[in-house]
C-alpha cells in the first residue's frame, strides 16, 4: 500500500476556494483503479494548513493519478498557497488494526 500526505499552507483569504477545489477532487473509493481512501484534514493549531491523505494499492496506481487531470488541478492551486505544496509518499509493507491495540493492552493488565 502507498500512503501520500500533501501539506498545503493556504493564504488566509483563499481558504474557501482551496476547500472547494479539494472537495471537488474527492471520488468514492473503488471508482478509480487502485484508489483506496482520501481524506482532507485541517490543522488544529493553524487553520490555514490542510493535509490531504490518500491511500493507493500500488505505486503504479499512484503514478497514474499523478499524471491525471485531477492531480493537475491540485498542482494548479499553487497561486493560493503561502508556500509550495509539501508531498510525502510512504510505502507501507504491513498494517495492523484494533487487534494490535487490544493485544498490547491485554499484555499490560
Amino acid at each position: 500500500m502507498i500512503v501520500v500526505r500533501i501539506i498545503m499552507n493556504v493564504l488566509p483569504e483563499k481558504q474557501k476556494e482551496v476547500m472547494q477545489t479539494l472537495l471537488s477532487m474527492v471520488e468514492p473509493p473503488g471508482k478509480k483503479s487502485g484508489y483506496l481512501n482520501y481524506g482532507i484534514f485541517r490543522d488544529i493549531e493553524d487553520k490555514n494548513v490542510f493535509n490531504l491523505i490518500s491511500e493507493w494499492k500500488t505505486r503504479q496506481d499512484l503514478d497514474d493519478h499523478i499524471k491525471s487531470y485531477r492531480f493537475s488541478v491540485l498542482l494548479g492551486t499553487k497561486s493560493l498557497l503561502c508556500e509550495p505544496l509539501k508531498i510525502q509518499i510512504f510505502t507501507v509493507s504491513n498494517s495492523e488494526g484494533i487487534e494490535a491495540v487490544n493485544s498490547v493492552r491485554k499484555k499490560r493488565n
